[in-house]
């Protein structure tokens, strides 16, 4: 870290440290050392090598050739490829006929890149997971908004594009650049020969071999040929730096506070002029600070710089600053508003945090005057899992006061508290909804908060699932997503802001209304405070049902619901 003289005293008996994690969310533009007709260069690498005269073309073994079960029945993770080696370096090329349902978009084929290592072993993990419909999930530098989908050059239509899957020739490509990125390319031409491609690159190993396999999902495929030529990756160039955003920072600090107090909860991140993104060290960035920090009362202003580029060399120097309040000792809290939330829900042995959205506290200083006491400065105490009031004290420094609290033991509880549930497994019980009724779930909702699904969903369907393929008449996510035989059939309204819909599910409360209408139809409504206090809805009004056949259950995906009747 490069610290202007102000800070040159006060970091000298204490050395800073940060946690540093490197994230690139794209890799683009890159360049393709390759003639126009690839084609013809594989070739020439196999003619080659079938001379002798080269090891540029290696064909691979196929040891699995038809990739799950035939009739589709094969379920999400439990049907997959051989494992494709694919060396630094190298190209790797599968060729295979795709089949599924035609139910759901996703009922297609899908690849993971991964560490080349057993499935779920220790070493294993996974760079990403693309689906053949456009979407995907990965690791830290996985980014689903640089995924490239070409729609023989139109506007997707997914009906038929269910349609165009089935018996579609594919071709998957995946190339590892020796500078460390992996690029898939996968071209499906259905057997009308419409043309469906589909692109995205991510940060891989530059030196570590990386694994590709396919996996099934109510699909299956019949593997012809792989085969590994050299990369066609010539040259990944450098990104300079556009900007940088440093958070974490205190809004305010008692007078004389030390370098490393003030930078402690510091996290530096960098847009570069790809639009690709990183967590950068401290050690990188120069802090400096337009007049005195530590010996005067006031607004002060912390300007921080950077000028590395993206591949670590010194570029263009982009800066930022901050502004924080130097005040005198605080002596006394006070809250002056209460939070919005004073109940909280829970039913096994898991840590809850304290919900600050709408509190408000005022510190006294050692002069007597007062001012406003930032909520990220104070620290809470544990909050204990046993019903009643309790009292939560909040502290900064010697200062403190207390905030009751009241806990409900909750009746059930919806998937696991360390978010392992994947989609489809836990479920609530199954609830009946007789005709002119409705049945409500009010829950605390506990996430990652990585992303819109991981929130609860609610399932409405008949009491002996017996609605043919898609086997329910709705599924309705919180985001404002679903399907279903009379998905068609609703009028959907939200007033969500998806700028922060993910970021504030965690410590939310949830209130999820089902009503069966009496006239064939049924109505869902979601009512939901989130984190920080706002208060938001989800209409899903007048879908088609059997007004005497409903049914309803809550689920969700990597989440913890905690539900009272």
């Amino acid at each position: 870290m490069k610290i202007g003289k102000w800070m040159l005293k006060a970091l000298s008996a204490t050395a800073l440290t940060a946690a540093v994690s490197v994230g690139c969310n794209s890799l683009e533009p890159y360049v393709i050392d390759a003639p126009d007709d690839l084609a013809d260069k594989i070739a020439a690498y196999k003619a080659e090598k079938e001379a002798g005269k080269s090891d540029d073309y290696e064909e691979i073994d196929i040891t699995v050739a038809i990739v799950g079960a035939e009739d589709n029945s094969s379920g999400w993770w439990t049907e997959f490829s051989q494992y494709f080696i694919v060396p630094s370096g190298k190209k790797l090329f599968v060729e295979f006929e795709n089949f599924g349902t035609g139910a759901n978009n996703w009922n297609n084929w899908n690849v993971c890149v991964a560490t080349p290592y057993e499935r779920g072993g220790d070493a294993y993990s996974e760079y990403f997971v693309l689906r053949s419909d456009w979407y995907g999930w990965g690791n830290a530098d996985y980014n689903g908004a640089i995924i490239e989908f070409d729609y023989g050059g139109g506007e997707v239509n997914w009906d038929e594009f269910r349609e165009k899957m089935q018996g579609a020739t594919v071709t998957l490509s995946l190339d590892h650049a020796r500078a460390g990125a992996a690029y898939l390319e996968v071209h499906s031409v259905a057997t009308d020969g419409f043309e469906i491609v589909e692109k995205y690159n991510q940060k891989v190993s530059a030196t570590e071999d990386i694994e590709a396999f396919l996996i099934a999902d109510g699909s299956h495929f019949n593997v012809k040929k792989a085969w590994l030529v050299p990369s066609e990756i010539a040259e990944i160039p450098d990104e300079m730096a556009a900007s940088i955003n440093v958070t974490g920072l205190p809004e305010s600090v008692e007078i004389g506070s030390p370098a490393e107090a003030i930078l402690a909860n510091a996290v530096a991140t960098v847009t570069f002029t790809d639009n690709s993104s990183a967590t950068v060290p401290l050690e990188d960035v120069t802090f400096s600070l337009t007049d005195d920090f530590t010996a005067t009362l006031g607004t002060k202003t912390l300007v921080y710089s950077y000028s590395k580029t993206k591949q670590g060399n010194y570029g263009t120097s982009v800066a930022g600053y901050a502004q924080i309040e130097v005040t005198n000792p605080v002596v006394e809290l006070q809250i002056t508003q209460m939070p919005v939330f004073n109940t909280y829900y829970f039913y096994e042995n898991t840590a809850l945090d304290f919900r600050t959205a709408g509190l408000e506290v005022t510190a006294v200083y050692a002069d007597g005057t007062t001012g406003n006491m930032p909520i990220s400065n104070l620290t809470f105490s544990p909050i204990e899992l046993r019903e009643g009031e309790q009292e939560v004290t909040l502290s900064y420094k010697e200062a403190s006061t207390t905030c009751t609290i009241n806990l409900v033991k909750g009746a059930y509880a919806v998937g696991a508290p360390d978010f392992t549930n994947g989609w489809w497994s836990t479920f609530s019980p199954d609830f009946t909804v007789a005709s002119g009724e409705s049945k409500v779930f009010e829950m605390d909702l506990y996430s990652d908060n990585l992303a819109n699904y991981h929130s609860p969903c609610v399932v409405v369907r008949k009491a002996d699932l017996s609605l043919g393929a898609d086997g329910e008449y709705v599924v309705v996510r919180e985001d404002h997503f679903g399907w279903g035989n009379s998905y068609g059939t609703a009028t959907a309204e939200s007033n969500w802001n998806w700028d922060y819909f993910a970021a504030r599910l965690n410590n939310s409360h949830v209130k999820i209304t089902v009503t069966n209408n009496g006239d064939n139809t049924a109505s869902i409504r979601y009512e939901v405070t989130d984190s920080e206090g706002e208060a938001h809805f989800q209409n899903y009004l007048n879908f088609t049902v059997d007004s005497a056949d409903v049914t309803c259950a809550v689920l969700t995906e990597e989440s913890y619901l905690v539900l009272v009747d």
